[in-house]
Parts: structure tokens; sequence; C-alpha cells
């Protein structure tokens, strides 16, 4: 039930990172609410992903599914 909300809101998420030629993928969501990702495309090379990681995926993250406690790129 968690991955599902996880996969929705990524999917809110996703356009914005698409405009920037990225994208990113699901890769878990673990019981204590921690969420796996890797980016990919122009996100997965860019120097400035941690801060598009911390700042903008995991904030909405967090806002729109309240038990997401950290988003980890791998």
């Amino acid at each position: 039930m968690l991955r599902d909300k996880v996969e929705q809101a990524l999917e809110n998420i996703r356009p914005a990172l698409q405009q920037d030629g990225g994208d990113l993928e699901l890769i878990d969501v673990t019981e204590d609410g921690t969420v796996k990702i890797k980016l990919t495309g122009a996100c997965g090379s860019c120097p400035m992903s941690q801060m598009t990681l911390k700042m903008g995926i995991e904030q909405r993250l967090r806002k729109e599914v309240p038990e997401v406690e950290l988003v980890e790129a791998v």
C-alpha cells in the first residue's frame, strides 16, 4: 500500500524531471519509510542531482505521503 502511494506521488513529480531530460526509477520502499530511487537520463549525471533529490523529490514525497521518512539515491 505504501509503495502504491509513493508510485502515484512520483508520477506527479516525473514530468518536471522529464522536462529537463531526466527521469527516475523507483527501486524500493522499505517498511520504515525509506524510498530508494535511481535518477536516470540527465538527472543521473547532473551535479545538482543531490539537491534535486533532497530539496525537490524528498520534500514533495514527504508532503504527499507522510509515511515517507527518507529518500535515497541508489
